[in-house]
């Protein structure tokens, strides 16, 4: 369904679409507060279309969105080191990384220093490589309780202090 050609219309469905009342929504689109007017338009056929329409564009975008967070985590907590380094030890080019290795790294540092110079008198410089991933155990836990692993317990503890004055004694 296209967007309502009543500019009102269109702004009320939004606001009913964002989980404002109708009276409330009846306001925000710019109409005087009336809850019976209110009311009679949130009845509307092409109103009570447009809002389903907009509610499930919105859910579809929540559910790619959980989706990818939830395969970002998993590319965290399954993360492994050695897919940075080729099988003799060397660091590969990060254009190299596997893009589940890529999207663990939070940082790379790169020190160069002067180490001396080689038999011919030229200049050796020795590359030193610092990389840093995400949290491991952080994405891990946060898979754990999505999937309903963990249950948390709450105990609640202390003392009741009741005072009994004279009077309710002799009840």
């Amino acid at each position: 369904m296209p967007v309502l050609k009543n500019t009102r219309h269109e702004a009320f469905a939004q606001a009913l679409a964002k989980g404002q009342t109708s009276d409330e929504a009846y306001r925000t689109a710019g109409f005087k507060a009336n809850r019976g007017n209110a009311t009679r338009l949130k009845a509307n056929e092409s109103i009570a279309e447009r809002v389903a329409e907009i509610q499930g564009k919105s859910a579809d975008r929540a559910e790619i969105d959980i989706a990818r967070v939830l395969k970002e985590l998993v590319r965290l907590g399954t993360s492994d080191i050695r897919d940075a380094f080729t099988e003799a030890g060397q660091l590969k080019p990060p254009k190299d990384w596997s893009d589940a290795f890529a999207a663990t790294v939070a940082s790379i540092e790169v020190t160069s220093r002067n180490t001396g110079k080689d038999a011919d008198g030229n200049t050796q410089i020795e590359h030193v490589h610092k990389i840093k991933v995400w949290d491991k155990n952080s994405a891990l836990e946060k898979i754990a309780k999505h999937l309903g692993m963990f249950i948390e317990r709450v105990e609640h503890s202390g003392g009741v202090n009741l005072t009994v004055s004279s009077e309710d004694a002799q009840l």
